[in-house]
């Protein structure tokens, strides 16, 4: 997986770690712009990584997170363009809640597409980030993480169907993130984010007392290892590594998914404390050779050559 050296009982991964303003306030959507791609990198924990010019300089190396619906930008980055004060940011991660401090950015771009007066949070990110490029400047558009070219586009908005080689898979947003509706665990329904800013799926203890609940009706004994996690900003927390054995998101099918259970501060921010939810990290994404999030359409593609899709065993709500 990609570990720190933590200690042999414990391996150390990545965690989501996307800053989220409190209270999130959904904002208009973003009129369509001319199409965008540009070649994406990819960090030691397999995150993709998005050149960003900030005010003119750079490229600047940001790591793309679908599970923030804000961007931020790294100390050393305010330091090394002196970029102004803004307000204080209040900003959620992994772990709870913290007041960061506030910049302006006069000019984001990535590609073609650009922002200006962007206020992000500072935060102290690691592994040499120079930012976080959030959904918030997403909104009613479609990105395509194409993992097999190592590319990323943003377009517009478009209906998809599913065919050979393509599942689509119906969502909502919540909290600016797209959440898969269709999706069940052996038959009970879950809610599935799609976050790219994690090095490895999460789960809250519902998921878990859920999965142990129908692994002991067939007889089968839930194990689990403690493992050791860290945020993009250095947070430590613990969390239990299981594998879910069965796991559907619409006409996706997928056995054995590894995920790690915490109960992480996220979770309670999406309204989703009590009821079984998956944060489906890049260990999973990175299986397929494109997923696409359309924010204007509220669905997921996902592409593989091996995928066919199948009928949907729950109702979408």
């Amino acid at each position: 997986m990609g570990l720190f050296a933590a200690s042999a009982a414990a391996p150390m991964v990545h965690a989501a770690a996307g800053p989220i303003p409190s209270p999130p306030a959904e904002q208009p959507d973003i009129p369509n712009e001319d199409p965008t791609k540009v070649g994406a990198g990819r960090d030691l924990f397999e995150h993709m990584l998005a050149p960003v010019t900030i005010n003119g300089r750079g490229p600047f190396q940001f790591l793309l997170d679908t599970g923030a619906n804000v961007s931020c930008v790294s100390r050393a980055l305010v330091d090394k363009l002196m970029l102004p004060s803004g307000d204080v940011q209040r900003v959620h991660t992994v772990v709870g809640v913290r007041d960061r401090p506030g910049v302006l950015l006069d000019h984001l771009q990535v590609g073609q597409r650009s922002r200006r007066a962007v206020l992000a949070a500072a935060l102290p990110l690691t592994d040499d980030l120079d930012g976080v490029l959030g959904v918030d400047w997403l909104k009613g558009q479609r990105l395509e993480l194409d993992f097999k070219a190592k590319s990323l586009a943003i377009t517009s908005s478009r209906a998809d169907v599913s065919a050979s080689g393509s599942v689509v898979v119906p969502a909502r947003r919540r909290l600016g993130q797209l959440t898969i509706v269709d999706a069940d665990l052996s038959g009970k329904r879950i809610s599935a984010m799609i976050d790219s800013g994690s090095q490895i799926s999460l789960c809250n203890t519902s998921l878990r007392d859920l999965l142990i609940e129908t692994n002991g009706r067939r007889g089968i004994v839930t194990t689990s290892q403690k493992v050791k996690l860290e945020s993009l900003i250095g947070e430590s927390f613990w969390g239990e590594m299981l594998y879910v054995p069965f796991m559907r998101l619409g006409g996706l099918r997928m056995g054995n998914v590894p995920v790690v259970c915490s109960n992480a501060e996220i979770f309670e921010l999406w309204g989703l404390r009590d009821q079984p939810a998956v944060a489906l990290g890049m260990d999973l994404l990175t299986q397929f050779d494109t997923v696409a999030l359309d924010f204007g359409r509220s669905q997921v593609r996902f592409d593989g050559a091996d995928l066919q899709p199948t009928l949907p065993a729950l109702k979408p709500v």
